[in-house]
């Protein structure tokens, strides 16, 4: 296999990458999987790297004084340096075959480890030094506001990521069938998770409880997906795929969706972060994820939800 080759079967698909990641992420964290294969590194290892990396760089946000604004440079670029290591697990992952439930619980909360980090560091920028905006006093003398506005975006964050791996991976069943997604079930995860004693079993039980509890919120807030999956496995078996007409119907109308869905994972909001951190205005960053992209994720729900509902009368219509 060509190196080429090799690269293009390290990513999920091109219906779902984004076009910075192609450009910038995607290669380097190629470059990362090959290093890292031929030192016997795992993905697992790769995602812990990258928590403790994005977690020191969205501390070093924290430091608001002119003398230290160096620091917020090197805090973007641990960052940007642990967003390729999230690129690498994945890849590696796949060049490897070395797929595990852990592996993806790690990858998926790697970012909220991250933003959380971001989060506490800019709220504590504000109390302590304050912006440009908005002068150093504001925030000290209504810290409840500037308390509300991390909290909400931090919430808004795990949503919005939430969403976004869900759609990505429906689109990926449809695209590759089930073993090319990591489509979950809540209630194949609960019945796991019950069989597990928690004395001997106690770090299998605990990411799987998180995981599943997870995986819940998403069915929650999908109720027409979970039509279609439920109409799906009574008709084709919980290992089964529909037709390979139904399937490009299906990714037909998920496709132009990808493009949005895309917005809701990593790049735009860290562009959006670092902009407000360089202007010293992290505040605003906040308003972003909780105003912007939220209006975003109730426009792709309600779309989703629509062509989920669409899909579902044309398998029906098909006997």
């Amino acid at each position: 296999m060509s190196l080429r080759d090799e690269y293009q079967s390290s990513l999920k698909s091109m219906d779902t990458e984004e076009w910075f990641d192609l450009h910038f992420h995607r290669p380097l964290g190629f470059l990362w999987a090959k290093l890292f294969a031929k030192l016997g590194v795992s993905p697992n290892a790769i995602t812990v790297a990258s928590i403790f990396m994005g977690v020191a760089g969205g501390a070093m946000l924290y430091f608001g004084r002119p003398d230290l604004i160096w620091l917020n440079w090197v805090g973007m670029l641990l960052i940007t340096w642990a967003d390729t290591f999230d690129s690498a697990d994945g890849q590696l992952a796949r060049m490897t075959q070395q797929y595990s439930r852990m592996g993806r619980i790690l990858d998926g909360v790697s970012g909220d480890f991250w933003f959380a980090a971001i989060s506490f560091a800019l709220v504590f920028r504000e109390l302590d030094y304050g912006d440009s905006l908005t002068g150093p006093n504001f925030f000290a003398q209504h810290e409840w506001l500037i308390w509300t506005l991390g909290i909400l975006s931090g919430i808004s964050h795990a949503l919005q990521a939430a969403m976004a791996d869900l759609y990505r991976q429906f689109h990926l069943f449809f695209l590759k069938g089930k073993q090319g997604s990591e489509l979950d079930s809540a209630a194949k995860l609960k019945e796991q998770y019950q069989q597990l004693d928690w004395g001997r079993n106690f770090w299998s039980k605990l990411p799987l409880f998180f995981y599943s509890g997870y995986t819940a919120n998403q069915e929650r807030f999908t109720p027409n997906m979970q039509r279609l999956r439920a109409a799906l496995n009574e008709r084709f078996g919980e290992d089964g795929v529909p037709s390979q007409e139904f399937r490009d119907y299906f990714r037909g109308l998920s496709r132009p969706l990808m493009k949005y869905t895309n917005i809701l994972t990593f790049n735009t909001r860290i562009i959006a972060c670092f902009i407000a951190v360089l202007c010293n205005v992290p505040w605003l960053y906040f308003v972003f994820e909780i105003v912007v992209l939220n209006i975003l994720l109730v426009y792709m729900v309600m779309r989703h939800e629509g062509i989920c509902e669409k899909a579902l009368q044309q398998l029906e219509s098909k006997g």
